[in-house]
C-alpha cells in the first residue's frame, strides 16, 4: 500500500500527522513530508485514519 499526497491541495492543517505520526510530519514551513510512503499492514490502521482526517482531502491510499 502506498501514500500518495497531492501537494497542491495540503493546506498544512497536521490532522494527518496526529492521526499517524509515525508516518508524515509538518516541516518547519508547514509543508507535509511523507516519512513512509510505502506502507505495510501494520501502518494501515494509521494510514487510514491520516487520509479519512485530511479536511481537503489530500491524500489518499493506493
Amino acid at each position: 500500500m502506498k501514500i500518495v499526497l497531492d501537494r497542491p491541495r495540503c493546506e498544512g492543517h497536521g490532522l494527518c500527522e496526529e492521526a499517524a505520526p509515525e508516518l508524515m510530519h509538518l516541516d518547519d514551513d508547514g509543508e507535509l513530508v511523507l516519512d513512509r510512503a510505502e506502507i505495510g499492514d501494520a501502518d494501515a490502521p494509521q494510514a487510514k485514519a491520516a487520509v479519512r482526517a485530511c479536511p481537503v482531502a489530500a491524500l489518499r491510499l493506493e
